[in-house]
């Protein structure tokens, strides 16, 4: 099992609680221009009760241990959402988890996600033992492919048509990261807590 809460040297990256539903909300709806171009579930008629159903569904998956689903916080700041961040298991036999994330869009371009990215990727081959790690990053997605590039992420292909949104199938990137490389790349600046 993951850390529910780690810290970096910024920020607070704990699980969700039914608390978070107004935070997360508030960040999505600031947001939703942004998001609503690469997420399928960034609607523009989002509301409080999608982002409660997600938190619901969030304390449930982390039960079952088929994800883990974060808030992301600054330290100094822990009542703001500054995005999510997520970790699931695509195949428990080959040792594979996939991340995905989003950061709210006043905060992008302050290496919020890539930080975010870093802890987690910490638990996967940490706690939970993962041998590789991928990304799936619409094309186009710029900011999404920094991240995965900072991280030492290598780009193994597209998968064409790989997402539905807003009515149009959208190409992937996809990209992964093995357990040797992360351990010599990795900064480790993380503190977990519980």
């Amino acid at each position: 099992m993951p850390a529910s809460r780690i810290e970096t040297e910024r920020l607070l990256i704990r699980r969700f609680s039914k608390k978070d539903t107004g935070a997360l909300n508030d960040a999505i709806r600031v947001s939703l221009p942004d998001l609503n171009e690469w997420l399928p579930w960034a609607r523009t008629n989002y509301q409080s009760g999608d982002a409660s159903a997600f938190i619901r569904d969030s304390v449930q998956a982390w039960k079952e241990e088929r994800a883990w689903d974060y808030t992301i916080r600054h330290q100094d700041d822990p009542d703001r959402h500054l995005g999510n961040i997520s970790m699931w298991t695509v195949s428990k036999l080959g040792k594979i988890a996939e991340i995905g994330y989003w950061v709210r869009s006043d905060e992008t371009s302050k290496g919020i996600c890539t930080e975010a990215a870093d802890a987690i990727l910490g638990q996967a081959f940490g706690n939970l033992g993962f041998h590789k790690v991928i990304m799936r990053i619409a094309v186009g997605n710029n900011a999404s492919t920094r991240v995965a590039e900072k991280l030492g992420f290598t780009k193994e292909g597209t998968l064409r048509e790989e997402l539905l949104i807003r009515g149009n199938w959208v190409d992937h990137t996809l990209w992964s990261l093995l357990d040797r490389e992360f351990h010599t790349l990795h900064r480790g600046h993380i503190r977990s807590k519980g």
